[in-house]
């Protein structure tokens, strides 16, 4: 997974840019503080906070062999020996009284020490990026059955951390719902399926479905640019209304693109939003 670093008037600050940058929550993602802001004379901030994050990578369950060892039967053996022992215990037996056998065994028999679970490390390693679009891929056409739809399901990987899985068919409005909600739900549902299935996800899984993730985002481009240009315009600010972490990227990416204007994010979940404002505002 890539890291972006960003900085910020604190260190939430700088943690809430981040998690824009990679239009994911704050569940889905793993911090590093890397620098503390420092305040100079007259409260004047000498040195913003620095932070860097990434997409958090899902760690595979690690895969347990649960088969024990049969353990020996009692009588006879070393265990009558050892029972006489106690018995009638010699003068070495005595001396070594603090230091029983019974719980030495019962260490042995720790189910990591034996060499059978050294299996589970080629197991252990990460899908790839194919194999989790080959999974999502299975799940989502098993999904259009279930709703009696049919459709094309493919995936493609868009970089080297991110694939993306695309469904495309006639009437599948009721797997997008109001401004994408069934379609965002369905993506999570799709991220545990294959989470599940595979034994974890090592990268960053999308779903489109009838192309309405490029459609929103060309038409968020536009509506980003022409509150841009109103900005500059007549020099206030404008908040956006609340959007999920994928649309406030959308805006952000465009508005770096646009000289004159800047942006910030505000509130808490589900009700964050991006203000977008003019870029000598803070000066």
């Amino acid at each position: 997974m890539e890291w972006v670093e960003v900085t910020g008037r604190t260190v939430d600050e700088a943690k809430d840019a981040a998690l824009d940058q990679l239009g994911v929550d704050e569940s889905d993602a793993e911090f590093e503080v890397l620098e503390e802001p420092k305040a100079g004379l007259f409260g004047r901030l000498r040195a913003e906070a620095r932070v860097r994050a990434r997409v958090a990578p899902t760690a595979p369950r690690p895969k347990v062999d649960r088969r024990e060892r049969r353990r020996p039967a009692r009588g006879g053996g070393r265990g009558d020996r050892a029972e006489k022992a106690e018995r009638s215990p010699t003068p070495d037996k005595v001396e070594r009284a603090d230091k029983p056998e019974k719980p030495d065994r019962a260490v042995a028999r720790k189910p990591v020490a034996r060499p059978a679970d050294t299996r589970g490390e080629t197991m252990s390693d990460d899908p790839t990026l194919a194999e989790e679009g080959q999974a999502a891929t299975e799940f989502l056409q098993g999904l259009l059955s279930v709703f009696g739809r049919s459709g094309q399901v493919q995936a493609d990987e868009l970089d080297e951390d991110t694939v993306e899985v695309s469904v495309e068919g006639d009437d599948l409005g009721v797997l997008i719902g109001p401004k994408g909600q069934t379609l965002a739900a369905i993506q999570e549902l799709t991220r545990t399926a294959v989470q599940h299935r595979l034994g974890g996800r090592s990268g960053r899984l999308l779903i489109d479905i009838s192309g309405y993730r490029a459609r929103r985002r060309a038409a968020l481009e536009i509506f980003t640019q022409q509150v841009a240009d109103e900005v500059i315009a007549n020099g206030a600010a404008r908040a956006l209304e609340p959007m999920s972490a994928a649309d406030r990227k959308v805006v952000h990416d465009t508005v770096n693109t646009i000289v004159g204007v800047a942006t910030t994010s505000e509130g808490e979940e589900p009700r964050r939003r991006v203000v977008i404002a003019p870029a000598d505002a803070d000066d």
